[in-house]
C-alpha cells in the first residue's frame, strides 16, 4: 500500500492487558513494526503485547513521555530506521485501521504531521470525559490565539516523519507530550494537518482523565507548556 515506506507504531501502555492485543491487531498490514512500552504495568500488558506479535520496550519511570522516549530509542538503536511514525493509545479508544488515513497525506501530499481530530460526530458517547473536552477546547484555543496554530484537539493518534520527529527534540517526560509535539510543529514550520476520526469508550480507566488528581495534573501541565513555549529554547 505504501511502497518503500516502513513504518513504525509506538504504543505507551500501563496497564493495558484486556486491550492492548486488540489495538495491535486491529493495526493495518502496511506497518512494520508495533514497539509498545509497558510503563511499568502490574498486569499482563506485556505478555499480551509480545504475543499480539509486538516488540516490547520496558519503562520504569511513570510517565507518557518516559514511554515514548524509550521507544524511540530502541528505533534509534536499530540500523534500518522508520519513514513515518505512529503513536496510538493502548486503550482500543481509537480505530488502529485509520491509521491508513493519517498516513495518506505525508505520502500522498508530503505533509509532515497528522492528528487524527476526535471530532464530536464520530465520538462515541462518554468517549470523552468534560475535563477532556473543556481543556481540548482550552489548549488549542490558546494555541490559536498565541501561535496562530489551527489545532483543535491534542488527540494521541498521531503521524509524524521519522526525521522531523527527532528534529523536534522532544523532552517532556509526563502529560505535555503532545502539546509539547504540537509546538514545536509549528515552531519548526512543518506542514500539519488534522484528519477526522472516530473515537469510542476506552477498555478500562484512564490514567488521567479518569482520576481527579491525573486530570488536574494534566491540564497544569499542558497549560504550562502553552503559555512558557514562546520564552521555551527547542
Amino acid at each position: 500500500m505504501f511502497k518503500n515506506k516502513r513504518i513504525n507504531v509506538i504504543i505507551p501502555a500501563h496497564n493495558e492487558g484486556q486491550s492492548i492485543a486488540k489495538v495491535i491487531r486491529d493495526l493495518p498490514d502496511c506497518v512494520d513494526e508495533v514497539i509498545v512500552t509497558d510503563n511499568n504495568s502490574t498486569d499482563d500488558t506485556a505478555k499480551q503485547a509480545k504475543t499480539a506479535g509486538a516488540t516490547v520496550c520496558f519503562e520504569s519511570q511513570m510517565g507518557y513521555g518516559y514511554a515514548c522516549l524509550k521507544a524511540m530509542a530502541y528505533i534509534e538503536s536499530k540500523s534500518e530506521k522508520p519513514d513515518i511514525i505512529v503513536f496510538i493509545d493502548g486503550d482500543y479508544s481509537d480505530y488502529p485501521e485509520q491509521l491508513t488515513e493519517l498516513i495518506h497525506p505525508i505520502i500522498d501530499s508530503n505533509y509532515d504531521f497528522v492528528i487524527g481530530a476526535r471530532v464530536k460526530s464520530l465520538r462515541e458517547n462518554g468517549a470523552m470525559t468534560f475535563p477532556q473536552r473543556f481543556g481540548n477546547w482550552l489548549a488549542t484555543t490558546l494555541m490559536q490565539l498565541i501561535y496562530g496554530a489551527k489545532f483543535t484537539d491534542l488527540g494521541p493518534f498521531r503521524a509524524i516523519k521519522y526525521n522531523q520527529l527527532l528534529a523536534l527534540n522532544m523532552q517532556d517526560k509526563t502529560y505535555g507530550w503532545t502539546v509539547e509535539m504540537q509546538l514545536k510543529a509549528l515552531n519548526h514550520k512543518l506542514k500539519y494537518k488534522e484528519i477526522p476520526v472516530k473515537y469510542r469508550n476506552r477498555i478500562g480507566q484512564s490514567k488521567v482523565s479518569g482520576t481527579l488528581k491525573g486530570a488536574v495534573m494534566a491540564g497544569i501541565k499542558i497549560l504550562t507548556w502553552v503559555f512558557k513555549y514562546a520564552f521555551v529554547k527547542t
